[in-house]
């Protein structure tokens, strides 16, 4: 059987700089898929399973760092960035928000290849490795969509509660403590706030028709953390 060739997506909006990067990896030995708007690269980074995304900063509809932060709420793939902007600011930004690589335009095909296969060689996980969607039961949470569903119904949630079940849906099963959920979704200022998270959980469970006496799926563990909990248990 013949190995499968790494796939790469390209998000980025000029079909020149697409074509050009689309012609060199394929010659190199690569197969690609291309995005031309930020929504569209996290939703095929999900749907495509790519080992690694090079990303445009620069896109009509999202800013090329906020989609860096959409793809790390649940996937690891490496992202080399591919912009025009050579600020240290903005490279430092993209670094910590979770991209492996920047490489500024103009650049040299040589030079990107070499980054490209440097991070592949430091890939956490395979491709499909990392799912883009949870079900627990009939609740079911799509990462890169950022849509959640009961039994095919949508629930409309604020980005806070969403960002909530996100965290606690990447540790199902397992307890996420207070501190650790206001630490990573309010910030380090806000460790001890633990009454901004029982505000936000009473509204996600009644969003979910969750019952706290009751729950179906989000216990509460006294004094330490929350839940998701799963089918079984």
């Amino acid at each position: 059987m013949t190995e499968r060739r790494p796939r790469i997506l390209i998000v980025d909006d000029e079909p020149q700089i697409r074509k050009f990067l689309r012609i060199s990896l394929t010659a190199h030995g690569y197969d690609t898929v291309e995005a031309l708007r930020g929504q569209d690269g996290v939703e095929k980074c999900a749907t495509e399973q790519p080992d690694l995304v090079v990303l445009d900063l620069g896109l009509p509809d999202m800013d090329g760092q906020d989609v860096i932060t959409r793809i790390r709420e649940w996937s690891e793939v490496p992202i080399v960035v591919l912009s025009v902007r050579a600020g240290e600011a903005e490279k430092v930004e993209a670094l910590d928000r979770g991209a492996n690589d920047f490489v500024t335009k103009p650049f040299g095909i040589a030079e990107l290849l070499a980054r490209v296969r440097a991070a592949l060689r430091t890939q956490k996980h395979p491709a499909g490795e990392q799912p883009s969607e949870l079900m627990a039961g009939d609740l079911s949470i799509d990462f890169a969509r950022r849509r959640v569903r009961i039994a095919g119904r949508d629930v409309k949630l604020s980005r806070k509660e969403f960002d909530i079940l996100r965290l606690l849906a990447q540790h199902a099963g397992r307890i996420v403590t207070h501190q650790q959920m206001l630490r990573e979704i309010w910030g380090p200022a806000q460790e001890q706030e633990v009454h901004y998270l029982r505000v936000y959980i009473g509204h996600l469970r009644h969003k979910l028709g969750d019952d706290s006496a009751d729950p179906k799926y989000i216990s509460n563990e006294p004094g330490v953390g929350y839940r998701l909990l799963l089918p079984d248990e």
